[in-house]
Parts: C-alpha cells; structure tokens; sequence
C-alpha cells in the first residue's frame, strides 16, 4: 500500500512539473532555480557556520568551509544567474531526457515482473514503458526548431508519462504481505510440513 501512494504522489508531481511547463516554462524554471538556489545558500552558510563550530582538525579534514562557500556560490548563481540558466535550458531539458530514458528502461523490470506474475493488465506497463522511451528519445534528440516547442513537448511528455503511471498503478494487483507464506507443495502434491 505504501509503495503504491508513493507511485501516486510521484505521478502527481510528474503531472504537476508537466503542467507549470506548459503554463508558463520561462516562470516555472526560474522559480525552480531560484528556490534551488535559496536552498543552496541556507545549506552553504550551515556549512560555514559548521566549520567555524567544529574543533579546527575535524573541521579541516570535512572541508567544511571550502564546501560552504562552494555552496554558496552555486546557490548565488542560481538565484542571481537565472536568466543565463533559462539559456542553457535546452541542455537541461536533454539531461531531463536522459532521466525518462533511464526511467523507461527500469520500467521493462516492472513491465516483465507483471508478466511472470501473469497478471491481466500487463499491456498497461508496455504501453507507459513505449511510450517513456519514445519521450525520452525525442527529448533528446531535440528534433524541435524553437526553444518553445522543446518546453512544449517536454511538458506534454511529462503529463501523458505521468498519466500512463498512474492508470498502470490503479490495475496494478496489489501484492499481498505473506503471500509466501502459503504451504509449498511438493512434486507428489502433498503439503510440506
């Protein structure tokens, strides 16, 4: 039950990314990397403050004061440097291409699990794992002559990716705990004890 509200929150997420993208990508992304930066910042000064606290041998051997200005300064050219990201996003958008082909390829484990389980609905995964990777190849490929038609794509993928994931888990059977806990026959058909 909890792998499968997990499923759902992470399709819901998926579906959520999907429709900021197609909404306003421009916003959506430097909002991302604006909080990815705030966050980075607050981690980095943690980490100064850490070496300024921590016994100087222990805290020279962590590298605490380098990591921590290093965080910083990552942090600083997300909030301040956003622009200059959205610039490169075509780039990020292959590396998120990258992460659905990955995705697609691990989905072919679920996809051949629910065939040896021969549950009913196994074509649901084939058709969600199709379609990731045909996504993720397009998505890298980047066949699209304008910057809007990338977010365009990649937001749509992101939704139908997610709604596939989430219809394959509602008809996913749910494995029952114990369920190899049920006597083991033997070849002659009695019970083992």
């Amino acid at each position: 039950m909890k792998q499968k509200l997990a499923g759902i929150l992470c399709c819901m997420l998926q579906a959520t990314i999907g429709i900021f993208l197609l909404i306003d990508p421009v916003g959506f992304t430097a909002g991302i990397f604006t909080v990815m930066g705030a966050i980075l910042v607050i981690i980095g000064v943690i980490g100064i403050i850490r070496y300024f606290r921590t016994p100087v041998d222990e805290a020279s051997k962590g590298q605490l004061l380098t990591r921590g200005l290093l965080t910083v300064l990552v942090g600083l050219l997300c909030v301040l440097g956003t622009d200059w990201l959205i610039v490169i996003f075509p780039s990020i958008t292959v590396f998120y291409g990258i992460i659905m082909l990955v995705i697609g390829v691990s989905k072919i484990q679920l996809v051949a699990d629910t065939i040896r389980r021969k549950e009913k609905r196994w074509f649901l995964g084939i058709v969600s794992t199709i379609i990731t990777l045909i996504c993720a190849g397009m998505v890298i490929m980047n066949p699209f002559s304008s910057t809007a038609a990338l977010w365009m794509f990649t937001g749509i993928s992101i939704l139908v990716d997610a709604a596939f994931d989430l219809v394959a888990i509602f008809f996913m059977k749910e494995r029952q705990e114990g369920s190899f806990d049920a006597p083991i026959e033997e070849a002659d058909g009695e019970t083992a004890e």
